[in-house]
């Protein structure tokens, strides 16, 4: 079911399946800016993603053990939330195990996905709540996209990623299965711009590790709208759209990130997984701004 909040300059759509955003529309010039979801393309707008971030081995881990199977990013997005609370301004949604999920997720959870809208700005946050009587491991993250070009008198190649500090972009390369080689490609050295051009993701996502931005902006040279993506918290942040000329981009900020082809399967040793303790709770908020 698709529920909206909403003031004065935007309207915000999210669908109960996954939790999904679907929508982010600024009124005043019925401009939608999160990817339509074209299935001919690529069929989401902006899944969340727990318990795991990316692919693993043979879509499987082993977890004192047993060996489990799970999907790449793992189930949350195919899974039906529960609204539980909801303002004009605010909604929450909750996912808790189920006899599916510890099939494949041997743990007591709670994730909750809230989305507040103040002016201009877009609050997501997730929080993981252990309701089990052992540590529990896990990766959470977002899968935004975002519609390029936004008007039609632009082209893709007018956006750009403009970063909050100088980086030098040095992008961890990913298999043909998914998984991260270990091999690092140049992207950008001593800057804080990334021209888009759709080549970048012929083999697959931008992958970057230790920026020192927590923010960065997806602007235009020749149209009047930004939009800033704040991931104060998220260690990892992705940069993807299909190969081709795929008219959007994602921007992914993400506590977790692929396994390596030299992973160990065990989930304990997955680069970037949490543990978290029973009865603690984790939480992060990313934020998408509108100028």
């Amino acid at each position: 079911m698709l529920y909206f909040i909403e003031n004065e300059y935007f309207k915000v759509g999210i669908e109960s399946m996954g939790a999904e955003l679907q929508h982010f529309i600024k009124k005043d010039e019925d401009l939608e800016l999160i990817w339509v979801a074209d299935h001919a393309v690529w069929a989401s707008h902006a899944p969340n993603l727990f318990p795991i971030v990316g692919e693993l081995p043979q879509q499987q881990y082993t977890y004192e053990g047993k060996t489990y199977q799970m999907s790449r990013h793992g189930f949350a997005r195919r899974k039906e939330f529960e609204l539980i609370e909801e303002h004009d301004h605010k909604l929450v949604f909750q996912l808790e195990h189920d006899e599916e999920t510890l099939e494949q997720y041997p743990f007591e959870f709670r994730l909750l996905v809230a989305y507040k809208l103040e002016e201009n700005r877009l609050e997501v946050t997730y929080q993981v709540l252990n309701e089990d009587t052992k540590a529990m491991w896990f990766s959470v993250g977002g899968h935004p996209g975002f519609n390029v070009p936004l008007y039609p008198n632009e082209q893709y190649s007018d956006y750009y990623l403009e970063f909050e500090k100088e980086e030098t972009l040095r992008r961890h390369l990913i298999s043909e299965k998914g998984l991260l080689t270990g091999e690092t490609a140049l992207l950008a050295e001593k800057t804080n711009v990334l021209p888009l051009n759709h080549q970048y993701f012929d083999k697959d996502a931008i992958v970057l590790k230790d920026l020192h931005s927590e923010k960065l902006v997806l602007g235009s040279h020749t149209g009047p709208r930004k939009v800033e993506l704040g991931f104060e918290g998220f260690p990892y942040l992705g940069i993807w759209a299909k190969p081709g000329p795929s008219p959007y981009v994602c921007i992914e900020p993400w506590c977790g990130i692929a396994s390596s082809t030299s992973d160990s399967s065990e989930l304990q040793e997955k680069e970037g997984i949490n543990e978290l303790r029973p009865k603690h709770v984790f939480e992060r908020t990313f934020s998408i701004t509108v100028w």
